[in-house]
């Protein structure tokens, strides 16, 4: 079961995401500021984030089941394909060729408690491989409005 704690936190995550989102420079400042990608360093550092978080998913009792049939080439193609996504959703030069989440998660019928858990395993590896509270807010931001296809699918 989720605790408040954990609730408050994801959410408190999201609007501090948004709000980074929308305070964000414009013009000049936007051009001289290193890309998401870059300040998550780059691919390397962008898969040790996916390595942790899948190995976080994996072992949170609340939502393991979701990867338990996975073979280990397919931990790896799905390790490959997140990595690809937030690289690319980051400005990186990679290009997520998989399939849009809505498809991905169709009948999964995935609930707000996974997806809380799924959040909470990402903020973990970020803060395991000490990414600032500003780059992991503005990922979130990134992240957060594919909830609406991968939930209740």
């Amino acid at each position: 079961m989720i605790g408040t704690r954990s609730i408050r936190r994801t959410l408190s995550l999201l609007i501090a995401a948004a709000a980074l989102a929308a305070c964000a420079s414009t013009g000049d400042q936007m051009a001289s500021s290193p890309s998401l990608y870059k300040r998550l360093g780059g691919r390397e550092g962008i898969y040790q984030v996916v390595n942790s978080f899948v190995g976080n998913a994996v072992a949170d009792d609340r939502i393991k089941a979701r990867f338990a049939r996975l073979k280990p080439a397919d931990v790896e193609v799905l390790k490959s394909n997140l990595s690809d996504q937030i690289c690319d959703a980051t400005g990186g030069p990679c290009s997520y060729g998989g399939k849009d989440m809505k498809t991905v998660h169709k009948g999964m019928a995935i609930t707000d408690a996974e997806w809380n858990a799924t959040v909470e395993a990402l903020s973990k590896a970020l803060t395991k491989h000490a990414v600032p509270a500003k780059e992991q807010g503005e990922l979130l931001a990134i992240l957060g409005p594919m909830k609406k296809d991968i939930v209740g699918q």
